[in-house]
C-alpha cells in the first residue's frame, strides 16, 4: 500500500509544510495511488461476516471460485481425528435439492470442475467455470454448503472411500514421510495431527459427531469467498445474497494456539521397502513473521531448485538419490523446515550426513550474491507464472485473507522478495538451524536405534 509524505521537497532539499492547495493536490495523488494499487482486488463483508474478495481479470472468459473455511486437522480432538475432512468428503453427497450424482453432472453441463481439500488450517471448496456460468456455480456451492443432508447412508459409503483413501497413503511411503515428520515434530501438538486422520476413529464416526462438528465451526463469518476472472465485483455480491444469503448461521469456535515443544529424536518406522524415505527438520517460522520471505530464499538456496545446494551435492555430484529438497510450512503460532530424500537403504547415513555438511556451511558461510540473486529470480519467476491463470489468482486472495491477514499486490510481494539481503538470510539460518534441535524421521528396513540425530 503506497503511502503519501507529510512534507514535500523545496529545491533546497529541506522538508517544507505542505499549504493547503498542496494538501489537496497530495490527498488526490493519494487516492488515485491507492486505487491503483487496489485495483488487483475488491472486498466486501456481508452482515454474516462472510468476506467476498475478487480479482477482475478482464481479458479472460473464465471465473475460478473458492469457499474457504477456517478449520482443518490442527481444530481437531484426536477422539475426532480427521473429521474436518469427512465433512469435506460429505458436502458433495447431496442436499434437498440434488442428489450427489446430480451436483457431478450439473458441473459437467457447465463444462466446469468442482472440487475440494482439505489441509491442516482450513478448507476449500473450489470450482472454474466460464464467466458465463458463474451464477449456476454460486448457487449449487452455496446449496452444498447450507444445506447438505448427511444421511448415515451417505456416510458410510464415504466413510469406505476415506478409508480406502487412508491405505492409499500408507501405500505412499513418499507422502506418508510427511505426515510422520510433522507428528515426531509436533508430538503432542494438534499440528501433529495428520490430515485424513486414522482408520479406527473414522470407522467409530457417528453422524452425531459429524453434525455437531460442522454446526460449530461452519459459518459465513469463519468463511471466505474468493473469486478470480472475468467477473463484476458489485454482480457477484448480489449473487451471493441471493443464493448463499447473509443472515448469521453456524459456530466459529476460537482456534487453540500453544507453543509447541520440541525435543531432538529420532523415529523410524520399519518396512521393507525398496528406497528409504527420509525427512530431517526443525521448527520455522509462524505464518505472519516478517521474516517469511528471507525464510522463502534460505528454502530456495537450501534445496528449492534444481540449482540448490542438495540438489547439487546428493544428487548431481554424488548420485546418492533422485529426489531431494527442502521445503517449509507456516502455521499460526508456528512452522517447520526440512528436507526430504529418498534414496537406497545403504545410502541414508551418507545422505543424512550431507544435509548436515551443507547446513553448517550455511551457518558459517552464509551465501554468495550469485545465490542471493538466482534465488530471487527464481521465487519471483515462480510467483508471477503462479498467478497467469484464474485458479492461481483465486488461491492467493481466498488463502491470504483467511489465514495470513493481509493480501500483498504482485509489487509488494517483488518488493519484499528484492529487500531480502545475505545478512538476514545467514542470520536466519542461524535463528532456525543453531539455535532448534532437529527431529528425523525415516521410512525403511532399519531398527529403530539405527540413526544418530546431526548437531550444530
Amino acid at each position: 500500500m503506497g503511502r503519501a509524505d507529510p512534507a514535500t521537497t523545496g529545491r533546497a532539499g529541506r522538508a517544507t509544510t505542505a499549504g493547503k492547495p498542496e494538501r489537496k493536490r497530495m490527498a488526490k495523488e493519494k487516492a488515485a495511488a491507492a486505487t491503483a494499487t487496489d485495483a488487483f482486488m475488491r472486498r466486501t463483508v456481508l452482515p454474516s461476516g462472510l468476506r467476498i474478495l475478487t480479482e477482475h481479470m478482464p481479458r479472460i472468459r473464465s471465473a475460478s471460485l473458492g469457499f474457504w473455511v477456517g478449520v482443518g486437522s490442527r481444530d481437531e480432538s484426536q477422539e475426532v481425528s480427521g473429521i474436518s475432512h469427512f465433512l469435506e468428503h460429505l458436502l458433495f453427497k447431496g442436499t434437498a435439492r440434488r442428489s450427489a450424482r446430480e451436483i457431478a453432472e450439473a458441473f459437467d453441463s457447465l463444462g466446469g470442475e468442482l472440487n475440494a481439500f482439505s489441509a491442516k488450517e482450513y478448507t476449500c471448496y473450489y470450482a472454474k467455470v466460464l464467466d458465463d456460468y458463474l451464477e449456476p456455480a454460486i448457487e449449487i456451492m452455496s446449496d452444498m454448503i447450507r444445506n447438505s443432508l448427511f444421511r448415515p447412508a451417505d456416510i458410510d459409503a464415504e466413510r469406505k472411500v476415506i478409508l480406502e483413501e487412508i491405505s492409499m497413503l500408507e501405500d505412499s511411503p513418499d507422502d506418508l514421510i510427511h505426515d510422520l515428520f510433522a507428528s515426531t515434530l509436533w508430538e503432542a501438538h494438534p499440528l501433529g495431527q495428520g490430515v485424513l486422520g486414522h482408520a479406527n476413529i473414522i470407522k467409530a464416526m457417528s453422524q452425531e459427531d459429524l453434525t455437531g462438528y460442522f454446526s460449530s465451526h461452519y459459518s459465513p463469518a469463519n468463511m471466505v469467498l474468493a473469486v478470480a476472472g472475468n467477473v463484476d465485483h458489485e454482480k457477484l455480491v448480489e449473487l451471493v445474497r441471493k443464493h448463499f444469503g447473509e443472515e448469521e448461521w453456524g459456530g466459529k469456535q476460537d482456534r487453540h494456539q500453544v507453543l509447541p515443544e520440541l525435543h531432538p529424536q529420532a523415529a523410524v518406522y520399519k518396512r521393507a521397502t525398496e528406497q528409504a524415505h527420509l525427512v530431517i527438520g526443525t521448527l520455522g517460522l509462524p505464518r505472519r513473521h516478517p521474516d517469511r520471505f528471507v525464510l522463502a530464499v534460505l528454502d530456495n538456496i537450501l534445496g528449492g531448485g534444481m540449482s540448490s545446494r542438495l540438489f547439487q551435492k546428493i544428487r548431481e555430484e554424488k548420485a546418492l538419490a533422485y529426489s531431494v529438497f527442502s521445503y517449509h510450512s507456516m502455521f499460526i503460532e508456528t512452522g517447520l523446515m526440512a528436507v526430504y530424500a529418498g534414496t537406497s537403504p545403504e545410502n541414508v547415513d551418507d545422505v543424512i550426513s550431507l544435509v548436515g555438511e551443507e547446513i553448517k556451511h550455511l551457518l558459517t558461510s552464509g551465501i554468495t550474491a550469485e545465490e542471493l540473486a538466482r534465488s530471487k529470480g527464481h521465487i519471483k519467476g515462480n510467483l508471477v507464472l503462479g498467478l497467469e491463470d484464474s485458479s492461481g489468482r483465486m488461491t492467493r486472495i481466498g488463502k491470504s485473507e483467511l489465514v495470513q491477514g493481509e493480501i500483498l499486490s504482485l509489487d509488494e510481494l517483488i518488493e519484499r522478495i528484492d529487500a531480502v539481503s545475505r545478512a538476514k538470510v545467514k542470520e536466519l539460518a542461524a535463528e532456525i538451524f543453531g539455535k532448534n534441535p532437529l527431529v528425523l524421521t525415516v521410512i525403511g528396513p532399519f531398527d529403530k536405534e539405527s540413526f544418530q540425530i546431526p548437531m550444530f
